[in-house]
């Protein structure tokens, strides 16, 4: 693998980049593999990361229906944040928000993380015992979350109106490391990584099914012929509950929209990521002065990709009222992804009643976040049988009664 530097540039700017390889190819399935992992999105392609970073395991293939990165990892609106409620919620997105911190460094690959700094507003008295539990809860936890007040919202963000009109800011949970990074470039930069380690990632090939044999999975049929595995790891997000169709169990797992827009390209005028949960709104700006917004997932069952009239008025009118300044701005596009949605709003990373078949799914709307530690803890249970950063997420856990509730901590589920 090249390795990507300044000097490196430079040297291609003087053969007029006639030099730069290939970033992952674009290789012919084998017949068979040690691991075969269905979903090339962020979570895909970093359990395959860290199955050859931490456990040695390279005869792995990655297979996506589309493009790499062409579903949720390329759809999200990149916040990334780790102060959740329970135990194990808050250990799992802690991980995954301490190894971001250094991901450019050891992918070689600049996912332009900005720990700039995540803010969720406290809109109501209920909102803001909820924020105080959670730190509280965070500081037993080890992860440095705060709750502040107005005034130091207001300093945070000016444009802000702290008045209402329907909720007023009470204060807000203030995570100062939390903030976002480019989520193509994180797919990209582990896509880049998992090559230079043999791994094969193969784009436009579709899983139609899932053969067995005494009780173990044996191999996925595609649409690019039939291929056989020791082990399978199922990370197709929205789509979950097809693939685990296929492979003969079900989940308990609902697939929903979630749409988010952008607006045109402004001044520099807000540096922080905001939350408004109450009024199911969120926003940020990117690097390139877009304001990204986002809210609530679609209130039915569907498979859809595209925006609705209905998201835009709701999601917009609450974040007029909270940043009047964006009134006057113009939207430049609308999108939509599907999620999956377990009942208790935390994810499934578990072993299933397939033999040699396991499913990293039910992230709803805060998937990204997750990713770094969502494929370290993956891998982790793929290559060992168990990892405690998934022992709490197990499958078994719905039939059990042991929810991980954080119905509250995802809020507006971001």
């Amino acid at each position: 693998m090249t390795r990507y530097s300044a000097f490196a540039i430079l040297r291609e700017a003087m053969r007029q980049h006639s030099g730069w390889p290939q970033a992952w190819p674009s290789p012919e399935p084998r017949a068979r593999y040690d691991v075969v992992i269905v979903g090339a999105g962020g979570h895909g392609l970093a359990t395959a990361y860290y199955l050859g970073r931490n456990h040695g395991i390279t005869n792995v293939a990655v297979l996506d229906k589309g493009w790499l990165g062409g579903g949720n990892t390329g759809r999200n609106t990149t916040i990334i944040r780790s102060n959740y409620l329970q135990d194990p919620s808050a250990a799992l997105y802690e991980k995954s928000r301490s190894l971001f911190e250094d991901l450019s460094q050891e992918l070689n690959y600049n996912i332009m993380f900005s720990p700039r700094g995540v803010m969720m507003l406290a809109q109501t008295e209920h909102e803001k015992r909820g924020y105080l539990r959670t730190e509280r809860a965070n500081a037993l936890q080890g992860v440095d979350t705060r709750f502040i007040s107005p005034a130091e919202v207001k300093r945070r963000v000016p444009i802000i109106n702290l008045a209402g009109p329907r909720y007023p800011v009470l204060g807000a949970l203030w995570q100062a490391r939390a903030g976002t990074a480019r989520h193509d470039a994180v797919a990209w930069g582990y896509a880049r990584a998992c090559a230079a380690m043999g791994m094969h990632v193969i784009e436009n090939c579709a899983v139609t099914g899932v053969e067995s044999a005494g009780g173990n999975v044996s191999a996925v049929t595609t649409t690019r012929g039939t291929i056989g595995c020791d082990k399978l790891g199922i990370v197709v997000a929205g789509h979950s509950g097809r693939l685990a169709d296929m492979a003969g169990f079900r989940l308990p797992i609902e697939s929903v929209a979630l749409q988010a827009l952008v607006s045109e390209p402004i001044k520099p005028c807000m540096d922080v990521v905001v939350m408004a949960n109450t009024v199911h709104g969120y926003m940020s700006q990117s690097d390139k002065g877009e304001m990204v917004i986002g809210g609530g997932a679609d209130g039915y069952n569907n498979y859809t990709q595209r925006g609705s009239w209905h998201h835009i008025e709701e999601t917009v009118r609450a974040l007029c009222e909270t940043f009047p300044m964006i009134s006057r701005l113009k939207m430049l596009r609308q999108w939509g992804g599907i999620v999956d949605m377990t009942g208790d709003r935390s994810p499934i990373l578990s072993k299933t009643p397939l033999g040699g078949c396991f499913i990293n799914c039910g992230w709803g709307t805060g998937g990204f976040k997750a990713t770094p530690g969502s494929g370290w803890a993956m891998a982790e249970l793929m290559a060992k049988g168990s990892s405690p950063l998934t022992d709490a997420f197990s499958l078994a856990r719905f039939r059990e009664g042991r929810f991980v509730d954080e119905s509250v901590a995802a809020g507006v589920a971001h």
